[in-house]
């Protein structure tokens, strides 16, 4: 089946419009590919195993030792950095350490005239610290943020774990971001 096929029966205009557009979303691709690739000294792949001021990004993240965040989501926070970084295998020696300061909250969203909320958002704010050991100096510092909504029911269990699972998913947002971060930060640091 050829494109005129799909369009048999249709006026001859209508059927110029379809081809103009798919012509021109093929001219977009092919001109971005085109962009995108032509200057390769500004192209690095972030997540590909390219060397990263000498060693593979792996590696390069293997190097951190994540500092522990207390509370229940910091350790989740936590737990997500280090299999991120790791890739659940052995930590080389640490070369940086990574400290973590978060910030919990809950704002209620469509409230009753009773004063009951219908649902709720959970948010975290992550203020971090990356510090390079060998001369305690603070090489990036910025803050993340991760938020999760929830709906609130008359079941007591079911709003703890609604507000768990979104505490859960916040943690996991705000860890893959770190991570997105700390891939910038080490790729441009030697």
């Amino acid at each position: 089946m050829s494109l005129g096929d799909g369009m048999r029966g249709q006026t001859g205009a209508r059927r110029s419009k379809y081809r103009t557009g798919l012509l021109s979303t093929f001219g977009i691709a092919v001109i971005c590919a085109l962009a995108g690739c032509s200057d390769g000294a500004s192209f690095r792949p972030l997540y590909g195993s390219a060397a990263l001021g000498g060693a593979a990004t792996q590696e390069k993240l293997a190097t951190l030792d994540i500092a522990p965040i207390p509370g229940r989501v910091g350790q989740r926070i936590r737990n997500e950095l280090i299999f991120q970084t790791t890739g659940g295998g052995k930590a080389q020696t640490p070369q940086y350490r990574l400290d973590i300061a978060i910030r919990e909250s809950v704002v209620s969203t469509l409230v009753m005239t009773n004063g009951n909320a219908g649902g709720q958002i959970y948010s975290i704010e992550a203020s971090y610290n990356l510090i390079r050991l060998s001369d305690k100096s603070v090489v990036a510092s910025g803050k993340s943020y991760g938020r999760a909504s929830f709906d609130r029911v008359t079941s007591i269990f079911a709003n703890v774990e609604a507000r768990q699972d979104a505490e859960n998913r916040a943690a996991s947002s705000v860890g893959e971001e770190l991570r997105t971060r700390l891939l910038a930060i080490l790729s441009s640091t030697a």
